[in-house]
């Protein structure tokens, strides 16, 4: 499979008075900057111009608590909290757009109403055990292939090139942890957390199953183990990013005791557009 696909790019940039370390991400046509130091008036004026430079219709950045405000005055808007995200202390997703197509959202009062419907669901406290014709591990290195086609089945773009054998292993060594469920030795569902221990939280994502398998409680149960995984690596932050018109995402989460902090507006390109993204996070 392709390796050299367009996709992120971690850089650290810094001035005299500043430091940025970002992600410049030409697959999803945004900026995203995950952590700073340094005057925020003139880290805001680099973002905006590396976004410009690169032609990104998007930035955001994960600002502290103390920095948000001054952000908003500058014509930032606020999309989200990132709940505990900083070792405790949250993180405010404050963007800006350089395109009013990619700052107008095509399906928000449909994602509200999924979104009430999801609230009014009970959350559920069991802890469901794996069904007797399937078993469930931590992936390993040589897992990369089979769970690239796994991905390459369900979605039809995706913000990542997880469809590359090579890039979902890269992932796997620089950190990232996925939990898998099999099925007669046939990979059937599988997810992974992004683990930033530096600030002590992680990001749920590459979340998948196939169609044959949903509605069986396979997520709950990966997540659950995610989890677990997570509290026994002292992580205290588990946070994802859910497509606003995906029930059946959004109500994993919620039912799984995270609340809803927030609507990313055309975050990234997942199936076939960009798409708006429920920020969900919980305290582990």
């Amino acid at each position: 499979m392709p390796s050299d696909l367009p996709t992120y790019t971690n850089q650290v940039e810094s001035g005299t008075d500043y430091t940025i370390m970002f992600c410049l991400d030409v697959m999803n046509k945004r900026l995203r900057v995950d952590d700073y130091s340094g005057k925020i008036d003139v880290i805001y004026r680099r973002i905006v111009d590396i976004a410009k430079k690169h032609a990104l219709t998007k930035a955001f950045i994960k600002s502290r608590e103390v920095d948000w405000q001054a952000l908003l005055s500058m014509g930032c808007m606020m999309e989200g909290i990132y709940k505990g995200y900083f070792n405790g202390s949250d993180a405010y997703c404050m963007a800006m757009y350089n395109d009013l197509e990619r700052r107008t959202s095509d399906y928000w009062l449909e994602e509200d109403q999924i979104l009430q419907q999801v609230l009014s669901l009970p959350v559920k406290h069991d802890h469901p055990s794996v069904p007797s014709n399937m078993s469930m591990r931590l992936a390993r290195l040589e897992d990369a292939d089979q769970l690239s086609r796994l991905y390459s089945l369900i979605f039809q773009t995706y913000p990542t090139p997880m469809n590359d054998s090579m890039y979902v292993e890269k992932t796997m060594r620089e950190g990232t942890i996925y939990y898998l469920v099999e099925s007669e030795n046939q990979l059937i569902s599988a997810a992974s957390a992004e683990i930033n221990s530096v600030y002590a939280n992680a990001e749920m994502t590459d979340c998948a199953t196939l169609p044959a398998y949903r509605n069986q409680g396979l997520m709950r149960l990966l997540i659950h183990a995610l989890e677990a995984e997570l509290i026994s690596r002292n992580i205290t932050c588990s946070y994802s990013l859910s497509r606003a018109l995906s029930f059946g995402m959004n109500a994993v989460f919620f039912q799984m005791g995270y609340r809803y902090y927030g609507r990313l507006t055309k975050n990234c390109d997942i199936y076939d557009k960009f798409e708006d993204m429920n920020l969900w996070a919980k305290s582990l």
